[in-house]
């Protein structure tokens, strides 16, 4: 069976779509403010989804670990799916379609998806399902898709750093290292569109997986009672 690291290295470098460069900069082009807070609420989720509280308690084994990535994933994925084409973003700063690189996010959320549910499935595992999400409020104006676009990829960063520990495997530590990797240049694109620093520290804070359910809680409304 092929290294689990090389199959997520080859899956993120095949839905790696580089745009062009375009010349020129915007002179005094606007950058979108990161206005709005995190506030949405979530609906029923799948059943399965319930064991992500069950993970933030303890991680058995690495299927445990990656099934907690797997359910950031499915939610970061579900809200750039849905999300995606209710606004014309238009140029970022640098005269880059926002639009387009949106897309690019988009797309390689749907490859750690895939590739991270075909994992556990070949280490015998079974993969969390994709929930029901209600992303209302960032959904109701281009600044607050934004803002809320750079706090689930910020959190992702952290998310992947504090549970990396926990693998057990070095074949696995090195694949979720290729997408943590991918993660944090999202972060650093969004963080930049909300007219935050790219890079606000020398150091990622890693956060522990209770400290990621309490953020992703709003998303999952029914994620924080273990699965009977």
């Amino acid at each position: 069976m092929r290294h689990v690291d090389r199959l997520i290295m080859d899956a993120v470098q095949e839905e790696r779509t580089w745009l062009g460069s375009r010349r020129g900069f915007l002179a005094g082009g606007a950058k979108l403010a990161a206005g709005g807070a995190l506030a949405v609420a979530g609906v029923a989720a799948a059943p399965k989804l319930a064991r992500l509280n069950a993970y933030a308690q303890d991680f058995e084994s690495d299927v445990d670990v990656l099934n907690y990535a797997l359910t950031l994933e499915h939610l970061e994925y579900a809200f750039y799916r849905d999300g995606i084409g209710l606004f014309t973003f238009g140029s970022d700063a640098f005269g880059f379609s926002i639009d387009e690189f949106l897309a690019v996010i988009r797309d390689h959320e749907g490859a750690h998806v895939a590739t991270l549910t075909d994992v556990i499935t070949q280490l015998g595992g079974e993969p969390v399902v994709e929930g029901a999400y209600n992303f209302a409020d960032a959904y109701a104006s281009v600044e607050g898709f934004l803002a809320t676009a750079a706090a689930l990829e910020n959190t992702g960063v952290s998310a992947y750093d504090g549970a990396g520990a926990s693998i057990e495997s070095p074949d696995l530590l090195t694949a979720a290292g290729t997408i943590v990797a991918v993660e944090a240049r999202h972060a650093s694109y969004l963080n930049l569109l909300n007219g935050e620093l790219p890079f606000p520290a020398a150091f990622e804070e890693p956060l522990s997986p209770d400290e990621v359910l309490e953020i992703a809680a709003p998303f999952l409304a029914t994620a924080a009672t273990p699965e009977a």
